[in-house]
Formats: structure tokens, sequence, C-alpha cells
């Protein structure tokens, strides 16, 4: 049996096509490809539902949420900080005691958990949202605290510039590109 060979024309003209096809679709599979390293995302449901609850934006929680457990569910800090938003028992427990989250729903000694964790957090920020004037400030006392932040605020000028710890003030700065960039990354998840 003989087999018909391809003209060269023909062959060239089969490998020009693909490539241009694979070319028009490169600007549309690279973002999605280097959104998803660099600005990962998950629990969506979660996040959108408790930040939603507690008036905070969800974009924050994916930035702080990267920046605190880098998407670790079980990360754990040398302070005790516990999950995806590292959330303290003690910040918890004063969550409860605020009644800004159900702790029959949302257990205090289960910050393992996504869904709690995420809760929490989002109380938390929402709680800072109301006590502060600014995202800026709002992320500082996440980090340092709400007493270190109104001594900050206190000494007045340009804020960033008062913040007296080197840790907070690169966190800050670490969670607003990491804002920015979930914003510009996924426009179509979590927006209202």
């Amino acid at each position: 049996m003989a087999r018909t060979r391809t003209h060269p024309f023909i062959r060239m003209l089969i490998l020009i096509v693909a490539m241009a096809a694979a070319l028009i679709a490169v600007p549309f599979v690279m973002p999605r490809i280097s959104n998803a390293f660099l600005y990962p995302i998950s629990h969506e449901s979660d996040i959108a539902a408790s930040s939603e609850r507690h008036g905070v934006d969800p974009y924050l929680v994916c930035a702080v949420i990267s920046c605190e457990s880098g998407w670790d569910e079980h990360a754990i800090s040398d302070a005790g900080a516990e999950g995806l938003m590292q959330i303290m028992p003690e910040t918890a427990q004063t969550m409860v005691n605020f009644d800004l989250v159900d702790p029959a729903r949302f257990p205090v000694d289960d910050l393992a958990t996504p869904a709690t964790n995420i809760e929490y957090g989002c109380a938390y920020l929402g709680y800072l949202s109301r006590e502060l004037e600014t995202t800026e400030q709002v992320i500082a006392a996440y980090n340092a605290g709400l007493t270190p932040v109104h001594l900050w605020i206190a000494a007045g000028g340009d804020f960033m510039d008062a913040i007296e710890y080197q840790e907070t003030r690169v966190y800050v700065t670490r969670v607003l590109v990491s804002y920015e960039g979930y914003k510009a990354s996924y426009p179509e998840i979590l927006s209202e």
C-alpha cells in the first residue's frame, strides 16, 4: 500500500496556522496562569459570605490571607496565630465577646477550619475598619494591634512614616500591593 505524502507547502501552511493559533491564545491563557501563580485564591464562597457579613472588601481579605499564611490552611505562627488569616485565639474570643461572631456557628476552638478562620478574620477587619479611618491603618492594626496604631496616628504627619515597627511598615506595603493585584487579577470574582 502506497503512502500519500503531504506537499511541503501544505505542511508549512499547517505549521503557520498552528503557530498563529498558539500566539493568539497566549494573551488569554497566560494571564490566568500568572494570576493563579502570583495571586492564588480559594475558599471564594467563604470569603464572599464573611466579608459581606462584616462589611469588608473581599479583595482585602484575599490580600491579608496571601500575606499572613500564603493560603496555607494549616499555618500556625510561633506566637500561636492560626489558619489562613493567622487569628490569635484571644482575638477570636474578643470577636465573640463583642457579639461580632456567633460561636455556635463558628467555634472559637476551630480556627483551623477555613470557613471559621475567615469568619473571625473578617470580623476583626470589620471591627478595625469601624475603629480606624484608612485602609493603611486597618492593615497596620491587623499586624501590630490597635494601641500602637492609635499612637502612630496621634504622632501626626504621614501615617506610613509614623509606623515605628519596620515589620509593620513592610507588612502594610505587602498587603496593599497584594490587594491591588487581587483586584486587577480577579475583577469578576468576589466583586459586588
